[in-house]
């Protein structure tokens, strides 16, 4: 299932940012336009002189066990979850560079670490994510760059809430803190992650999913 968010949803979030007395502003383009995601980053950090951090965020599925997965299935789940986000970050490095000062904080999965059943374009796009957020860190580590990614579990969304209940009740007991994340647990740690404080943690990878994973 994938979640997409309308220009104006992003601008009925960026107001109540404003009206708790934040600044925000809101852009919206096509994650599966390369071009469009480069040029995007570019004119933000061109708005505004510079260019602090970036959120790779979004994501697709296109879920179905690999005998069934057709080629377009594969392609648009690799195209939205990992070409747009090496697409984002050449684009964002420029600036960043300039700057000489970056965070760049990946979204990736449990799904990357351990594989999933069903998901062999989600897990290998989110498994890619690791090995992209690696090499960024080693790349621009020496301009004041970092580079993570944070690994979510099962967290409470638009996209697990339509998981049937009977595969909830399956999940839930092999989650040492017996229960989903919250996506406030999630921008915690990438609040973290991107802070001043965090600027000697880079190349790593995050799990944030309950004890999911180990």
């Amino acid at each position: 299932m994938a979640v997409s968010r309308s220009l104006a949803d992003l601008e009925a979030v960026a107001e109540e940012i404003r009206a708790a007395g934040g600044s925000a502003e809101a852009r919206a383009c096509d994650l599966a336009d390369g071009a469009a995601v480069g040029a995007t980053v570019e004119a933000v950090a061109e708005a505004h002189g510079r260019l602090d951090v970036l959120v790779n965020n979004a994501g697709i599925t296109r879920d179905g066990l690999i005998l069934r997965m057709s080629d377009e299935d594969f392609d648009a789940v690799i195209n939205v979850n990992l070409r747009s986000v090496f697409v984002a970050c050449r684009a964002a490095a420029r600036p960043m560079m300039r700057g000489k000062f970056g965070r760049i904080l990946n979204i990736g999965s449990v799904s990357g670490i351990t594989g999933n059943p069903g998901q062999a374009n989600y897990s290998s796009a989110k498994a890619g994510l690791i090995g992209l957020t690696k090499t960024i860190a080693k790349e621009l580590g020496a301009k004041g760059i970092t580079a993570n990614l944070i690994a979510p579990g099962f967290i409470d969304t638009d996209m697990t809430a339509v998981l049937p209940a009977s595969l909830k009740e399956q999940v839930v007991p092999q989650i040492p803190l017996r229960r989903f994340g919250t996506p406030e647990e999630i921008a915690a740690a990438a609040s973290f992650v991107t802070s001043d404080e965090a600027g000697y943690l880079t190349a790593q990878v995050l799990p944030v999913d309950g004890g999911l994973s180990s």
